[in-house]
């Protein structure tokens, strides 16, 4: 937890990211920069397909598209904050020479992501109106 805390703690101070250990080759940083975009790409994704769901589907019960919403707006807000957590640990492990660190989030969000495809999928063979 206090690995963590020091990590928010450096979202907002990249300049101390860059006193620790040694540069590393400016390709992996960069690489690094691009993959937090992609997964800033996907929580935009996840956000938009939030609202989508709750402005489109007027005629969908209440329950089930504000629970859909919800989901994919939660989805997003969690991968957008797993985004600059991942990419300052990996700059970190790389400026330490360490192994990248492992994340279950992946997994996790896809499973998420499945979840509430599985009943969008319900939701539109049964066409539930409310």
């Amino acid at each position: 937890m206090i690995e963590f805390v020091r990590n928010v703690r450096l979202w907002f101070a990249p300049q101390e990211v860059r006193e620790e250990g040694r540069t590393p080759d400016y390709r992996f940083s960069l690489a690094n920069e691009r993959t937090f975009l992609a997964w800033l790409r996907t929580a935009l994704a996840l956000i938009g397909g939030g609202f989508a769901v709750d402005q489109f589907l007027p005629g969908l019960r209440w329950a089930w598209r504000v629970g859909l919403a919800l989901a994919l707006l939660g989805s997003g807000v969690l991968c957008s904050l797993r985004a600059i957590n991942h990419w300052v640990r990996c700059e970190r492990a790389m400026r330490r020479g360490e192994d990248l660190p492992a994340s279950r989030f992946p997994a996790v969000l896809s499973l998420a992501i499945a979840v509430v495809a599985v009943a969008m999928v319900v939701v539109v063979l049964v066409g539930w109106a409310g």
